[in-house]
């Protein structure tokens, strides 16, 4: 997509990385086009970390890929892992990804993880999601839930982000593990959005259900990595972000039984510069994405801003980057971009971004010593 032919006003604040600031009493304002903000070191000291869900009363969960989940309380890391957790198969970019509370937490206590594990040979390995119930600072009664049908020797694209859409339904996302062809076989998991009960279950009406086209539990296909996923308040849509190769990442609207065209129509090309397809989305019957990257900026982690703290950011879409260390804000007018900037260029690689309960926007920064970082509206202390 090229943006200056469509014309869109693109706003770019490229700002000064607030790791340069005092650790947890950051006092630089970083200015916006629509809020003067600064950022708070929550904690430090987490190994490679992947995704943050908060507990009622403030307390929050973070992942760690090496196969930790780690409490955060009263603005420090609990010194204990939390016990409980289902065998984790940790290689390259697998390990433990996702932690998300079930939407009925205050009843239930669940709490849901997505991870890599070995397959039944022993030898490769897939995405699963599985639940636990939250007790004592720690899980009790781990079940696995679904283990995707995307067994690979490969130690890449796993996914994996996971979103309850308030009807009973959780949606998982599964890389195409390094194999981009499988990509284009609704028939395989590897390279498609799931859609599951919450006890993961096989929904009866997904598109492929009663269909030897493809697998009962594929909600959508042509998806190489999708590491960021949310859906939309305003209208319940799903919306996704999705590592291109060089260039071409997306944002898409999942919708039921679609072809988002990866690899057979893509965007970018491959990592030498040599051309991936040569056709175009339309040809194979694949939908466009809403929005494209290139160059590439990696995305993971989606969030939709619905708070009273940055009431000028309501509505708008944030994405962390892995590559140019930034956190992207976007604003659509539907599914057209109106607006977009780049906040915090050189931050580090942004792993997460959820919106608290608080209305304060929280990001991880997956490093070897990674974050947990707070924006605050200036002043707010």
């Amino acid at each position: 997509m090229n943006l200056k032919a469509k014309a869109i006003p693109i706003v770019c604040a490229v700002l000064v990385a607030a790791a340069a600031c005092d650790a947890e009493t950051d006092t630089h304002t970083h200015s916006s086009s629509h809020h003067e903000f600064s950022v708070q070191t929550v904690v430090e000291g987490l190994e490679r970390p992947w995704g943050v869900a908060f507990l009622p009363g403030g307390d929050m969960l973070v992942t760690e890929r090496a196969g930790r989940l780690r409490l955060v309380r009263g603005g420090q890391l609990v010194d204990e892992p939390v016990s409980g957790l289902p065998d984790i198969h940790v290689e390259r970019q697998g390990g433990l990804l996702d932690v998300v509370l079930h939407p009925g937490f205050a009843e239930n206590r669940f709490v849901y993880l997505t991870y890599a594990k070995l397959c039944a040979d022993g030898e490769r390995n897939t995405t699963a999601v599985g639940r636990g119930r939250w007790a004592d600072d720690s899980l009790t009664e781990f079940s696995e839930l679904y283990a995707a049908d995307a067994c690979a020797k490969s130690g890449h694209h796993f996914g994996s982000r996971l979103v309850f859409d308030g009807n009973g339904y959780m949606f998982m996302s599964v890389g195409d593990r390094g194999d981009m062809p499988r990509a284009q076989d609704p028939t395989d998991n590897a390279g498609n959005t799931l859609r599951l009960h919450d006890d993961g279950r096989i929904p009866a009406d997904n598109p492929f259900a009663d269909s030897a086209r493809g697998h009962a539990a594929v909600w959508s296909y042509g998806n190489r990595n999708i590491q960021g996923m949310a859906r939309n308040p305003a209208n319940g849509e799903l919306w996704a972000n999705e590592h291109g190769a060089r260039g071409g990442d997306e944002i898409n609207v999942i919708e039921p039984g679609v072809n988002y065209g990866w690899p057979a129509a893509t965007l970018g090309v491959n990592y030498d510069g040599s051309t991936i397809s040569e056709r175009s989305h339309e040809e194979v019957g694949a939908v466009m994405p809403i929005h494209q990257w290139t160059p590439s900026i990696a995305p993971s982690g989606m969030a939709f801003y619905t708070g009273d703290r940055f009431q000028g950011w309501r509505g708008d879409v944030f994405v962390g980057a892995l590559s140019h260390e930034h956190l992207a804000r976007l604003r659509f007018d539907g599914h057209r971009l109106v607006e977009q900037e780049r906040l915090l260029e050189g931050i580090g690689r942004v792993r997460d971004v959820r919106q608290g309960p608080d209305g304060f926007l929280y990001l991880l920064i997956d490093a070897a010593d990674g974050r947990l970082l707070r924006l605050e509206p200036a002043g707010a202390r």
